[in-house]
């Protein structure tokens, strides 16, 4: 396992310990000039349930995978947080605002993986 698929793997496990719901990892490797290798998205049902998984998916991140954010953007209005972990981004969204951008189908050539929730 390299250190890319290490790190999803770390945070989707960050997303999962907090019930996060409809993780979608979207595979950006086979497509040239993306701006990353992979997002990871997932759906909190409130702004205080967003900040909860922004905090496992770092903690997770870090501990498991050594690996820390270089930003993290959305937290004030907390309806679309993004965390920039250079070869992965991780989306976190009110379901709502995941609907309204549908950011996992934007790259018809992506490979999308779905995870089924824990509960």
């Amino acid at each position: 396992m390299n250190s890319t698929e290490l790190l999803i793997e770390k945070i989707v496990k960050g997303m999962q310990e907090k019930k996060a719901h409809d993780i979608t990892v979207v595979d950006l490797s086979p497509i040239e000039d993306t701006i990353c290798k992979a997002f990871v998205i997932c759906t909190g049902n409130s702004p205080s349930h967003l900040q909860a998984l922004v905090d496992s998916v770092a903690e997770t991140a870090r501990k498991e995978a050594q690996s820390k954010p270089t930003a993290v953007d959305g937290l004030r209005q907390s309806v679309w947080v993004a965390m920039d972990y250079g070869d992965v981004i991780v989306h976190l969204f009110l379901a709502e605002t995941r609907e309204f951008y549908d950011i996992e189908h934007l790259w018809a050539d992506a490979v999308i993986t779905e995870i089924e929730d824990l509960d």
